[in-house]
């Protein structure tokens, strides 16, 4: 899993070759990131469609584990080389020198950041938690429901990384770059998450349905 998570870091830093250092690992590491998150919310029900697929399940709590890694490095970039350490500039507002005081500046960054730390948050307590022995001390239904905490995880997530893909860049008072390559591909990846989930819990309920059906049959057979 850390070979793997080196890799994209990697192939991502390559697809944004052209940026500037502090974007390129940046983004590099986000999307790595995300794509790690994206495997560990997708074993669970490929493997419940796919029996082979049980074989990598053991995989799943690494991976959301990287990807919490990576999320951590990607924050530290962005406090350091981009709102260098001034967190109200994390959260869209800009000195302005005549007022003597923060303005808002950038309404979308702000929220997308706030809702990029309420994910980083939730991704180190689950991080935290995904052990043996946290299930231990927790006990296994409080363990479960608290790794319940990956779906608000992975949709938080979802809202972070498409404002910065879709909406960051698209203001009207500054230079407007080349769309981000990875744009598409991003919604690919939400769509083949929530297709697995959806699949995977249709065919959950339709296999209770027979028997429950069956049940229902014999209450009313004569005797």
């Amino acid at each position: 899993m850390a070979l793997l998570s080196a890799g994209l870091v990697l192939i991502f830093a390559a697809i944004h070759g052209e940026w500037s250092p502090m974007h390129r690992w940046n983004r590099a590491l986000a999307d790595a990131s995300l794509v790690l998150v994206a495997l560990s919310m997708g074993l669970g029900p490929l493997a419940r469609l796919l029996r082979p697929a049980v074989l990598v399940l053991t995989y799943r709590r690494e991976s959301g584990i990287y990807g919490c890694l990576l999320a951590l490095a990607h924050a530290g970039i962005i406090l350091v080389g981009w709102v260098e350490w001034d967190l109200m500039r994390l959260f869209g507002f800009e000195w302005n020198p005549e007022l003597l005081s923060y303005v808002m500046f950038q309404h979308g960054f702000g929220l997308a950041n706030a809702i990029g730390i309420a994910a980083l948050l939730l991704a180190v307590l689950l991080a935290t938690t995904s052990s043996d022995v946290a299930m231990r001390r927790l006990g296994v239904s409080g363990w479960k429901f608290l790794q319940m905490g990956v779906l608000p995880l992975w949709w938080l997530s979802v809202a972070h990384v498409a404002y910065f893909l879709f909406m960051h860049f698209l203001s009207f008072h500054r230079a407007t770059p080349e769309p981000n390559p990875l744009q598409y591909w991003f919604v690919g990846l939400v769509v083949l998450v929530l297709g697995l989930r959806l699949a995977a819990y249709l065919k959950t309920i339709g296999g209770r349905r027979i028997p429950e059906s069956q049940d229902e049959r014999a209450k009313h057979a004569p005797i």
